[in-house]
């Protein structure tokens, strides 16, 4: 494949590295907000940006007909655009809040355990979220994602960033040195704790990731999760 990345971070570099490892090439590297590949030479594009530039990188793939996984966080009020977008042009638009293996099926597990734990309101939950000091947003995509999950599944309503009422997750949020990302989820009763956690050991699961989803959306139409690409739907 011929792949256009959107941001040429510590996260654009090992994309391109991994990318190239299995066969495909980097046509166009784009750091800069507002600047543009040349569309006719990329067959997918892959953004790792910010959340101020996300909505127009995505946007402007899907109406040059290229496929665009993202993996962007932190502009998910703006996601319903790119969203209809998609639609509106039969494009292929790819979003994951976190592209590691792991992560996803740590997401299949935290949504089975809150099914289990709906039954037994005496366990008080709670999400911890660490990352290294340099990321933009707090908290992360994925420590929302997992809270999305539970809220799917349980008689949880909504997450805050700090404690509320019964129906609200709180989230924690901590940044420290060069934490690739540690997500924990907590339940704790009188008598005792269940948790459960995964720790990332570096970011190259990330990285390999979008590229197995990029691989993946070639030649689809439509809206895809990381859950489409693992078959865990």
């Amino acid at each position: 494949m011929r792949i256009g990345l959107f941001g040429y971070g510590t996260m654009g570099k090992m994309i391109e590295r991994i990318a190239s490892d299995r066969g495909h090439s980097i046509v166009s590297r784009i750091d800069t907000p507002g600047e543009a590949p040349a569309f006719e030479t990329l067959d997918i594009a892959i953004d790792f940006s910010t959340p101020e530039a996300a909505l127009v990188n995505v946007c402007s793939c899907l109406e040059h007909g290229i496929p665009v996984v993202s993996g962007t966080t932190g502009w998910m009020d703006d996601f319903p655009k790119a969203e209809h977008l998609c639609r509106q042009v039969d494009g292929a638009f790819l979003y994951a809040s976190n592209f590691s293996l792991g992560m996803n099926l740590f997401f299949a597990l935290n949504a089975h355990l809150a099914r289990l734990m709906s039954q037994f309101p005496d366990y008080a939950l709670h999400i911890t979220e660490i990352h290294h000091t340099r990321k933009l947003d707090a908290p992360s995509g994925t420590a929302i994602s997992l809270a999305e999950g539970i809220i799917e599944n349980s008689a949880y309503t909504e997450w805050r960033t700090e404690a509320g009422s019964p129906e609200v997750i709180p989230i924690t949020s901590k940044r420290v040195g060069d934490t690739p990302g540690t997500h924990r989820i907590t339940y704790d009763s009188r008598v005792d704790q269940i948790e459960i956690q995964h720790t990332a050991h570096n970011r190259e699961g990330f990285a390999l990731g979008a590229v197995l989803a990029a691989e993946w959306l070639v030649d689809k139409t439509g809206v895809f999760g990381m859950k489409d690409v693992l078959n865990l739907r």
